[in-house]
This record gives structure tokens, sequence and C-alpha cells, in this order.
């Protein structure tokens, strides 16, 4: 090849990059403006520990937990302690499929205990974390979390869509007596969490108050709600006279905190805390079918592209 066909086949080349930018560039800042005009969607989440159901007067009484639930106007719930067929404690039950019907939401839930039936040919007896959701939930998993000794933990995690956004949304219970297992516990979830580029909300009991040295990678790797939106000092344990702020709702950098309060209620040991959201991060930046046409636009040009190049070589 001589050297004035390399000039021209490499000017050919820059050329061909530059075409397949105008083709897309055009396509990609329509499809930000579109997104730019959606309004964000709004979710109201409820983290909730329902103690299995007992209220502080000692009665199970599962309806009086649906019924804060449905006051809240929440529409996606983190629930712990939630007893699925485990014992006469709850009337073997499952808790999180019962609250589910009641209010008429989605449900998925994580056992971190699991144990043999209390007799042949009965349902398996678990205790764990649920989320209910009155959007639809896309997957559901439930992840072991670090054990040093205490009871299993986990992260249930159930992806939402929520106007066209998917979302995450995370419900845990931390250890409760142990201090360096509860810190395993916080770097874990803030690793299989922090870095989510979807919008994240985790929602639990973390049996931490917010200052100890064991919160220290939620501080860091998301926003507290309470923190930013609640007033007073947030208080959720114990429900009869609150003194410790040890349950949350925490966002990453794609979700926008409203408002966020406790509300008071004599149906479980703890307060729910409830926050008012929105999701922020964007739409795909070019949509599906924009793409394609962008696609068969460039494969329609790309015989005359192939063409003219192979002319030169």
């Amino acid at each position: 090849m001589s050297s004035l066909h390399r000039r021209i086949s490499a000017t050919l080349s820059a050329l061909l990059a530059l075409v397949a930018m105008a083709v897309a560039t055009p396509l990609a800042a329509a499809g930000d403006r579109e997104h730019r005009g959606k309004p964000e969607p709004d979710v109201t989440v409820l983290s909730y520990n329902i103690h299995h159901g007992e209220g502080v007067d000692g009665t199970l009484d599962l309806g009086r937990v649906a019924e804060v639930i449905r006051d809240s106007g929440a529409g996606v719930v983190a629930l712990q302690e939630v007893d699925r067929h485990w014992s006469a404690r709850s009337d073997f039950a499952d808790q999180a499929q019962e609250l589910a019907r009641r209010l008429g939401m989605h449900h998925a839930y994580g056992a971190n205990l699991d144990r043999d039936p209390a007799a042949p040919g009965q349902p398996r007896r678990q205790y764990g974390t649920a989320i209910l959701s009155r959007f639809p939930i896309v997957s559901s998993r439930n992840t072991p979390l670090p054990n040093l000794g205490g009871e299993q933990r986990g992260l249930l995690q159930a992806r939402i869509t929520v106007c066209g956004r998917t979302a995450s949304v995370y419900s845990t219970h931390l250890q409760h007596d142990n201090a360096a297992e509860r810190a395993a516990q916080t770097e874990a979830v803030a690793d299989l969490v922090g870095s989510a580029t979807e919008p994240v909300i985790l929602a639990g009991d973390l049996n931490a108050r917010p200052g100890s040295p064991e919160m220290e990678p939620i501080r860091f790797s998301f926003t507290d709600t309470f923190a930013v939106a609640g007033t007073g000092d947030g208080a959720t344990y114990p429900a009869t006279d609150p003194s410790a702020r040890i349950d949350y709702v925490v966002t990453n950098d794609h979700v926008r905190t409203r408002s966020a309060e406790v509300l008071r209620s004599p149906a479980s040991d703890h307060l729910p805390v409830r926050a008012e959201v929105a999701l922020t991060a964007p739409y795909a930046t070019v949509p599906p079918l924009e793409r394609a046409h962008a696609h068969n636009d460039y494969e329609h040009r790309r015989p005359l592209f192939d063409a003219l190049h192979h002319g030169f070589t």
C-alpha cells in the first residue's frame, strides 16, 4: 500500500468514527432530555421489627401489625423478626404471607434460621426477615452475613420496579449482643450493596446507635434518611419508652430523602421508621427502540462505508 493510500484509508476510518458518533449522539441527547422531563418516582418506606407479631402487652396480634403498615401508607416495607411456621408463639403461621394477603402486597422472605418441621409432613420452621411491596418484585435473594458464633443473620434483597425504574430494597437484622460480630456484618453489607449503580433502600434493625464504631461502614456508604429529614432523637426501642435509635432507613446516592419519622404503636417492642424518598437514578440513556433505530441506520450505511474503505486498501 502506498503512503497516499494509507493516508486516505486513515482519513476514511476517522470519518467512519465521526459518522457513528453523529448517529448516536443526537439519540443520546434526546434520551437525556426525555428522562430529565420525567418526575422522580416517590416511594414510602417502612422499617419495622414486628417481634413476631407480639405487642408490648404480650398479645399476639398480626392484624394490629397490618393496621400499622396500612396506616403508614408505605409502598415498601422491610420487616424483621418474622416467623414462618416457627412455633406456637406465632400459631405456626407464615407471617410474611399473611401480612401480604391482608395488605394486598407482594412479598419476599429470607429465612436466617431454618429448622426441621414440628411433625412429619409439616412445613419447615423458619425465622428471619421479609419485604412487602406494592410494586412488582422482579427477583429476591437472601445472603448470609458473617457469623462469629451468634445467631445467623442475613441480608434480604428484593428488586422492585417503580414507574419503569428498578430499585433494590434490603431488609436486615444485625447481631444484638456482640459489637465485633455486628461490625463484621455492617462491613459485609456495605461491601455487598455500597457500590450499586441502581437506587438502593436499606432498612432494618441494625442494633447499633448512629455514632457507634460498627456503624462506620453504613455512615460511609449510605445516607441516613432520619438524619437528613427527621426531627427529635429518632429513638425506636423499647416501644414503651424509646431511648435507643437502632432501626433505620438508609439509601444510596440514587435516592433522595423527602421526609422521615418514627411512628408510635404498641403492636411490637420496636417502633417503625417511615421515610418518603424519591428514586433519582436515570433511566437508560437511550431507550432500546431508539438504540435499535441507530443500529439499523448504521447497518444500512455500512456497505457503503466498507466499499469506500476497501477501495483504498
